[in-house]
């Protein structure tokens, strides 16, 4: 399974990119929405990670922008401010993570983003 998490917080971005790690994951990260539609652009992820808030584009542009391309892409906003469902954008498998959260919020959107893919992890 390819991730790619996007997160302009260093430290933020090292940890969870080694909480991601496992056997049959490939975790590629990025600090920027525009950086991270350049590598989609490279070869889909089956997953996208993104801080809602970044510098330049924003988390939810990015998502936006990944669904006009398909509909069906599996993405996850990180965010630290509530957001309700009418803020983000809809889609079937668009989630929302709210910060700080835990490691098995984490897994359990990854795993489920590995079934709905078809993937394993």
């Amino acid at each position: 399974m390819r991730i790619l998490y996007v997160e302009d917080n260093r430290q933020l971005r090292e940890s969870i990119s080694v909480l991601l790690q496992g056997e049959q994951r490939q975790v590629v990260c990025c600090v920027s929405a525009e950086e991270a539609r350049e590598l989609d652009a490279q070869g889909a992820f089956d997953l996208i990670i993104t801080d809602v808030t970044l510098p330049g584009m924003s988390g939810i542009e990015l998502c936006t922008s990944l669904l006009a391309d398909d509909p069906e892409r599996w993405v996850v906003l990180c965010t630290g401010h509530h957001m309700d469902e009418h803020s983000k954008p809809q889609g079937a498998n668009v989630h929302l993570l709210i910060k700080p959260f835990g490691v098995d919020e984490l897994e359990s959107l990854v795993d489920a983003a590995a079934q709905g893919t078809g993937q394993r992890t």
